[in-house]
């Protein structure tokens, strides 16, 4: 019989993004708190802009925005927002969305597997995913709960499972 296998990604669905972006941008443009305040958040190539008049009101775009990812069922752990700067008279801040597993990171997951999974499961790093497999796909459904209870510092998508 073949090994059952699964593959570790980190992705992130850029079409769900821009609809959540888009949200947040309806949302800020229509809320009384933010009236006259040159709120705006917006893409700037592939960072996302959020500009306001203050400090405090560049935050709170930056949570909206951050509420608005996760009603798409986007991690917050995918975003990587910076601190606010202040450029002229408007507070700016820049945020990224994180995709793919370092190698770093990837070897992390993989030593995890190793020495808390169950015999027998291979993890092999493969460009920025990670893919897993064995001969018991009980033990591949083992290695998922383990890696779902884990805290890491990247998201973690479950892919191509087989």
């Amino acid at each position: 019989m073949a090994d059952s296998s699964f593959d570790i990604v980190s992705k992130v669905e850029r079409q769900e993004v821009d609809n959540a972006l888009n949200q947040a941008a309806k949302e800020i443009s229509q809320r009384y708190d933010f009236k006259g305040v040159g709120a705006s958040i917006s893409w700037s190539g592939e960072k996302i802009l959020m500009e306001a008049n203050s400090e405090d009101r560049v935050s709170a775009v930056l949570d909206v925005f951050q509420s608005k990812l996760i009603k798409r069922g986007i991690s917050l752990k995918a975003l990587d927002a910076g601190e606010p700067q202040l450029s002229g008279k408007e507070y700016k801040l820049f945020a990224e969305i994180k995709e793919g597993i370092s190698q770093d990171n990837a070897k992390k997951v993989a030593k995890l597997i190793r020495d808390e999974g169950p015999k027998g499961v291979k993890a092999q790093v493969q460009g920025d995913e990670l893919r897993v497999s064995s001969k018991s796909r009980d033990d591949l459904q083992t290695v998922i709960a383990l890696l779902k209870g884990q805290d890491f510092d990247f998201a973690l998508q479950f892919v191509n499972y087989r």
